[in-house]
Formats: structure tokens, C-alpha cells, sequence
């Protein structure tokens, strides 16, 4: 579990509803946190699932971690995966291709 920039996101990230399987239907769901892109949204309440991506902790001000969608869609081409046609691996499914490439 991604601990975040303070108390305040980590309860908004991880808010969860009795009365909503979806987070985008659930009016107290605030925040989306995409793990394997480490990006964070204010999330739309539109009936859909659209947000729009945050630099700065509304809360405590923080800058938070830069997108690594790119990259992640670089290092997918990388390995010849096109995301739109190929199976992605489980790893790239969350932050653990990362962790991994960190390593490297």
C-alpha cells in the first residue's frame, strides 16, 4: 500500500463505501490514485470516470510525485507490448514495475 503525502490523502485515497461498489459513483469518493502511473485526480462526478490529474496536495500543500505514465507506457513499447492490443503483465498493473526498474 503507497503511503502518501499526509493523513488527510491517505484517508481521502483510501475511502471506501458501503453503498458504492464503484469509486466514481460514490459522492464522498474525492480522490483517484493511479498506482501504476503514481498520478492522483480529483475525481469527476459526472456519471462517468474521468478526473483531473493534481500536482499539489489540496491538504497539506505537497508537491506530489511526478507522473510516470510515460514511462510506463515507454517501457511497455520497450518490451514490444502495445497496451491497447496486448495482455499488460501483472506487474504493470500496479507500482511494481518500479520497484522493479529501480533495481536494475
Amino acid at each position: 500500500m503507497t503511503n502518501h503525502c499526509c493523513e488527510a490523502m491517505n484517508r481521502r485515497v483510501n475511502v471506501r463505501c458501503h453503498q458504492h461498489d464503484d469509486l466514481f459513483a460514490c459522492p464522498d469518493a474525492l480522490i483517484k490514485f493511479s498506482a501504476k502511473f503514481q498520478e492522483y485526480g480529483l475525481i469527476i462526478h459526472d456519471g462517468g470516470t474521468s478526473s483531473i490529474t493534481i500536482d499539489f496536495c489540496p491538504w497539506c500543500g505537497r508537491r506530489l510525485p511526478e507522473s510516470q505514465r510515460d514511462r510506463w507506457f515507454d517501457e511497455l513499447d520497450r518490451r514490444g507490448i502495445d497496451p491497447s492490443e496486448d495482455e499488460v503483465p501483472t506487474e504493470f498493473q500496479g507500482d511494481r514495475w518500479l520497484a522493479a526498474l529501480s533495481q536494475d
